[in-house]
């Protein structure tokens, strides 16, 4: 099959919910049963699988997952070179799956600095979901957000008419992301820490927030059906005044390309 593939088409499902999660605690959930830290990952796999199968149920359209950021390379070498052969099976074994699902996948992130195998895979699974709507998701592997905004800088025309959605688009493809995706509405960061990790800056200016103490390899459906019941619990004012009932939504004035939240 070849590799020579472009990521074609916009994404068009800009009304259902875009979550974002930050998967962490694989080592301490392996650390705590005696286990080496690659079968925490191992078994974090399982959770996205998981996770994906729920997702659309929630009204979720767009699932972002951050899976190793720009800084993970500092981690122990054989560490960093399971995780790599784990992206790379991972996603040659989940395309038949994904693709009757209707699941599409795009992997966001840099791509210069992977392995010749795991980019040619990323290429195969991006190639045969790219039919997919009724699930993107976006795995994010070699991500920094300050890189990809610093990146779409550099790409961004000196131009005095050009527009904030003329920078979304431009940080879009730095990150390797299709456009037309949406702002993020709702970040879930697992196993109890509560910072953002260089993870989609720009994207979750108006985010709603939510920290659970669950170990990435223990969450499950039922987690997320807690996250998304919790965010629309909540009342999202965009820096508007409160609503009353006979008031329509607020809607805010950051949008990414291809739809406003």
């Amino acid at each position: 099959m070849s590799t020579n593939f472009a990521m074609p088409s916009t994404w068009h499902n800009a009304d259902a919910l875009h979550v974002a999660i930050i998967m962490d605690g694989n080592g301490r959930w392996a650390s705590s049963r005696g286990l080496p830290r690659t079968a925490g990952h191992l078994a974090g796999v399982r959770t996205v699988r998981r996770v994906v199968e729920s997702a659309p149920q929630m009204g979720i359209g767009v699932l972002t997952l951050y899976a190793f950021s720009a800084d993970n390379w500092r981690r122990p070498a054989e560490e960093v070179r399971t995780l790599m052969q784990l992206f790379e099976r991972h996603l040659d074994d989940e395309i038949d799956r994904a693709h009757a699902s209707g699941v599409r996948l795009n992997i966001i992130g840099r791509r210069d600095r992977l392995e010749p195998k795991l980019l040619r895979a990323v290429k195969r699974a991006e190639k045969a979901t790219v039919e997919g709507s009724r699930l993107l998701l976006r795995v994010a592997i070699d991500y920094s957000s300050r890189w990809a905004i610093a990146e779409a800088v550099r790409r961004f025309p000196a131009a005095g008419h050009a527009q904030q959605h003329d920078f979304e688009r431009e940080l879009l493809a730095a990150s390797n992301s299709i456009p037309g995706v949406p702002a993020v509405d709702l970040l879930i960061r697992t196993s109890g820490e509560q910072r953002l990790s260089d993870f989609l800056l720009w994207e979750c200016a108006y985010a709603e927030l939510h920290f659970t103490s669950v170990l990435w390899p223990d969450f499950q459906g039922s987690d997320l059906e807690e996250a998304v019941r919790d965010f629309r619990a909540r009342e999202r004012r965009f820096g508007a005044l409160p609503t009353t009932s006979n008031d329509d939504p607020p809607r805010p004035i950051h949008a990414t390309q291809g739809g406003t939240r």
